[in-house]
């Protein structure tokens, strides 16, 4: 999951999936990127520094890889492989409004929706009301409705030390969403925006009611299957990781001077659902990011849905969302579009031109250091990360 944070906390194990857009507007993005005014450099070299960059920053491993045109290249540093799977947290947002616009496309939900219609009784209490909510301002994070990882109680539950003990703990997505509803909103619905995983939680839920089956399952079947992405699948309550794969690492604490580092490799990822469960590569993520943004997955009616997208904060126009998907205005000028995620011991990064064309998809396995909007800026600016 991840967070629109502009502290360097928002990458500890906590808030990085505690909040939810760590690198999908990254946490770091939030903030000046870490990137040197030097001239552009030839292929993928500044990538790679921006890889070495994280390892020496104290990240176990690192790996990237990127399409540009018909060129194809991958990037590790410290203990990676290019084939590595990971946990992508919150790029699952994407994969997840992709089905609903394709259900949208077939006639079967309308996203302007109440989200009452579809779960009647869920949204409800404290000021939450799912009469007044649409099925669109979860996915574009108008809805007002509160992050359930924001409660200090999950918190401390699932992200901090009590991590060890409930780390194989299975959540209904029921269960979290009553943990949303216990606190008030942020605001009436559509009158602000405010990145929420409780968004994504009731997204899921959506598609379930109206295909009758797991939404994991319309993902695979919708996306995994005809993109035939193999390394790609929505674990549901499988805490293992399908190899290969290297570990995750967190330090479970928000402390600065904490050294204790935990390997968080396994953990029930009901805890994240819709919201973030999903495992993935860096080949699959780029095969899917560059099909939905050439059209293959999405009528142009819903293309253009997608990609309206709405300022996340005043203070940096250069971040924009849509439904479930960023886009960047990089410091060089080009602008991105995909998401970012934060889970236990895991930061990912996917992103395209509009085009479909050059591709960037990247990982780092652990969640307290290391700059993965320094990638992004590396491949599609070139721009090395400051030393």
């Amino acid at each position: 999951m991840s967070a629109v944070r502009t502290t360097r906390t928002a990458r500890t194990a906590r808030t990085v999936v505690a909040a939810a857009l760590v690198a999908g507007v990254a946490a770091t993005a939030l903030a000046a990127p870490a990137v040197a005014a030097a001239p552009p450099k030839t292929g993928h070299a500044a990538t790679q520094q921006a890889l070495d960059a994280a390892v020496a920053a104290g990240v176990p491993g690192a790996v990237a890889q990127a399409r540009d045109g018909k060129d194809r290249w991958t990037g590790t540093a410290g203990e990676r492989r290019g084939n590595d799977r990971y946990r992508v947290g919150s790029i699952t947002k994407t994969f997840v409004a992709t089905v609903l616009l394709q259900l949208q496309a077939e006639g079967r939900l309308d996203l302007d929706d109440p989200v009452e219609k579809w779960l009647p009784g869920v949204v409800r209490g404290h000021g939450h009301d799912g009469r007044k909510i649409t099925v669109r301002q979860l996915l574009n994070h108008t809805s007002g409705i509160y992050s359930y990882t924001e409660d200090p109680a999950f918190q401390q539950r699932t992200f901090g030390p009590g991590f060890l003990q409930h780390r194989y703990d299975t959540w209904s997505p029921q269960q979290l969403v009553e943990v949303a509803m216990a606190h008030e909103p942020d605001f009436a619905p559509g009158t602000s925006w405010n990145y929420s995983n409780t968004n994504f939680v009731l997204a899921g839920m959506v598609i379930e009611k109206v295909t009758g089956r797991p939404y994991g399952k319309a993902v695979e079947n919708w996306i995994v299957k005809p993109l035939k992405l193999r390394a790609t699948s929505v674990p549901g309550t499988d805490a293992s990781m399908p190899r290969p794969h290297s570990r995750a690492y967190s330090k479970l604490s928000e402390d600065p001077g904490a050294t204790t580092v935990h390997d968080v490799t396994e953990l029930n990822p009901s805890l994240a659902h819709a919201a973030g469960e999903m495992i993935s590569d860096s080949n699959d993520l780029q095969t899917f990011y560059r099909a939905l943004l050439k059209g293959r997955l999405l009528p142009k009616a819903e293309m253009r849905e997608l990609t309206t997208t709405l300022p996340v904060s005043a203070q940096h126009p250069q971040f924009r969302y849509g439904l479930g998907i960023a886009w960047q205005k990089l410091s060089c000028g080009k602008e991105v579009w995909g998401h970012g995620g934060g889970i236990h011991g895991s930061l990912s990064e996917a992103y395209a031109t509009r085009d479909g064309e050059h591709s960037l998809a990247a990982n780092i396995n652990a969640d307290w250091t290391g700059d993965t909007q320094s990638v992004i800026e590396a491949e599609f600016c070139g721009t090395a990360p400051k030393k």
